[in-house]
Order: structure tokens, then sequence, then C-alpha cells
């Protein structure tokens, strides 16, 4: 009589596990709206919806390209970017490391000089 609910809790605890294990593991790219600089040593994204700061890792290879490409005459200038991108816990060692977490972009939408003051202060 007391292996059942033994076994009960059991399978109900593996389950929990792969449930919360499979949503940890979720990927999906999400649209992110904010300011972003760049320059030696720098790679910041600022999220306009809540201030957020993230360190930047660009994975489609387009954010520094069209950056570089407005031909600011000094770096760390701020742009108002829109891109789909992903999470990830900083690692502990480089230059991204004094940041919880790091934005991997994987796709740029939208890269201009203006910044919309009604979204990003």
């Amino acid at each position: 009589m007391h292996l059942r609910p033994v076994k009960y809790l059991l399978f109900m605890g593996i389950i929990v596990f792969i449930a919360c294990k499979g949503n940890s593991g979720n990927k999906n790219p999400i649209v992110y709206k904010g300011v972003y600089s760049f320059g030696p040593e720098v790679k910041l994204f600022r999220d306009c919806d809540n201030g957020t700061e993230f360190w930047v890792t660009d994975s489609s290879r387009q954010l520094e390209l069209k950056y570089s490409q407005l031909n600011f005459e000094k770096p760390y200038l701020p742009v108002y970017v829109e891109v789909e991108g992903v999470k990830i816990r900083s690692g502990k060692d480089g230059l991204g490391s004094e940041y919880d977490s790091t934005l991997v972009i994987k796709k740029l939408i939208k890269i201009t000089k203006e910044i919309p003051q009604d979204m990003c202060n």
C-alpha cells in the first residue's frame, strides 16, 4: 500500500522535471526593441521596455556591419534597433562577464540613428 503513493510521486516528479527542462531549453527568438552601442570592447543593448542592459553577440553578422555603415565619427554612439534574439546567461570570463545576460542576435529587423523618445528615454 505504501508503494503506490511513492510511485505516483516519483512519476509526477519525473514529469515535472521533463517539463521544466524542456522550457529552459526553449531558445525561440523574440523581438527586442532598444538602444545599441558599439565600439572597441563594448557591445551593449538597452531594452526600451524595461531598461535592462545586455551584452550583445551578433550571430546574424548584420548588426555590427549595419552599425559601421552608419559612418559615425566616434564609437559608442547609440542607435535604435529592432532585433530577433535570445537571451542567455553571460559567461564568467571575457568582456561581457559583467552582465547577467547576453542577447544573441539572430536577425536584424531595423537600425536607425533616430531613437524614438516616446519609447526609449
